[in-house]
C-alpha cells in the first residue's frame, strides 16, 4: 500500500466515531464519539466545565484524542490551548485539514 494511501485511511480513522466503549464522558453530561462532536461540545461547553478537563493537572481532551483517536498531533495542539475558544478553534481546524486529505 502506498504512503497516501496510508495518510487518507489514517484521517479517516482520526474522523471516526470510537467505540463505544471510549466515547468522551464529559461532566456537563456531553459525549463525544468524535472529533466532530468535540468541536460542537466545545462551543457549547461553560468555560468552567473545560477549566474542569484541561487545566495545569489534567489534559482530559488531549489524552482522549491522543490515547483513543490516535491523532497525536491535534493532542499536542490542544494540550497547550488555553481556552475554550482556542480549543474549539485548533479542533475544527485540524478537521478542516482532516476532510480536505480525504480526497
Amino acid at each position: 500500500m502506498n504512503k497516501s494511501k496510508q495518510m487518507r485511511q489514517l484521517h479517516r480513522k482520526f474522523l471516526a466515531n470510537v467505540p463505544e466503549q471510549y466515547v468522551f464522558m464529559c461532566a456537563d453530561g456531553q459525549i463525544f464519539r468524535n472529533l466532530s462532536d468535540l468541536r460542537y461540545g466545545l462551543g457549547n461547553m461553560s468555560n468552567e466545565v473545560f477549566s474542569y478537563h484541561s487545566n495545569d493537572k489534567t489534559h482530559d481532551f488531549s489524552n482522549w484524542i491522543k490515547d483513543i483517536i490516535g491523532d497525536e498531533e491535534l493532542a499536542g495542539d490542544i494540550a497547550f490551548n488555553v481556552s475554550r475558544k482556542e480549543a474549539a478553534i485548533t479542533v475544527n481546524k485540524r478537521i478542516c485539514y482532516l476532510k480536505s486529505m480525504r480526497i
